[in-house]
């Protein structure tokens, strides 16, 4: 999975590799999945989510330059398969997820795999975590209209925001980083995710046309 779906595809940073090698993703996957769980597509895990690909755990991952020091807020946790890799790089790791179902399996799946500088918080993530701003790295496993104002907001100086940006069906991955007051923009990949439910995402059950009442705040 490491050599052909990611380093091969250009993700070349060894921590990340490591990272990447270093995670059972078998771990986190349902028991219907297991023979695909180091396959090269998204997969079904409860209450209607995705565990991404590989290659864009990765390729987001990489985005956020983390170098080992950073507190990072995750947005979705979902099964815990990406906290599990950014707890690797990172100082700690606080993941928001709006589903209690999966926050709690969450919970129970990384503690007993003994992953211990995280912890997962049940909330809308699109507001973000204001307790324990600034982050250094904030990652959005799911897509939003627009980038929303909390996570931005909550930013340290010099921090990145990585997240899909874009309409229901297909959207473009961005990061955003923090700079003296004024965040600056760029476009990494096309990519698919599922909607962001919240005040700052999409309304649950919005069809494709109908995005939220703030997305233009």
């Amino acid at each position: 999975m490491v050599v052909r779906q990611i380093h091969d595809r250009g993700i070349v940073s060894p921590r990340v590799l490591k990272a990447m090698q270093a995670v059972p993703r078998h771990e986190f996957v349902l028991p219907e999945h297991l023979q695909d769980a180091y396959a090269d597509k998204p997969l079904p895990i409860a209450e209607g989510q995705t565990i991404s690909q590989p290659f864009m755990v990765a390729a987001m991952t990489d985005a956020l330059l983390l170098e080992g020091a950073e507190l990072v807020l995750e947005i979705g946790s979902g099964s815990g398969y990406q906290t599990a890799v950014l707890s690797m790089l990172a100082r700690e790791v606080i993941a928001i997820e709006a589903q209690p179902a999966l926050a709690s399996q969450a919970r129970a799946r990384l503690e007993r795999l003994g992953y211990s500088n995280l912890r997962i918080e049940e909330g809308d993530g699109s507001s973000g975590w204001p307790a324990c701003a600034p982050y250094d790295a904030i990652l959005v496993a799911a897509a939003a209209p627009r980038v929303p104002p909390p996570l931005a907001e909550q930013l340290a100086e010099g921090g990145r925001l990585v997240i899909p940006v874009g309409g229901a069906d297909d959207q473009e991955l961005v990061r955003v980083v923090q700079r003296d007051g004024r965040t600056n923009r760029e476009t990494l990949y096309n990519c698919r995710f599922v909607p962001l439910i919240g005040r700052y995402g999409w309304r649950r059950n919005a069809s494709s046309e109908e995005k939220n009442p703030h997305a233009n705040e």
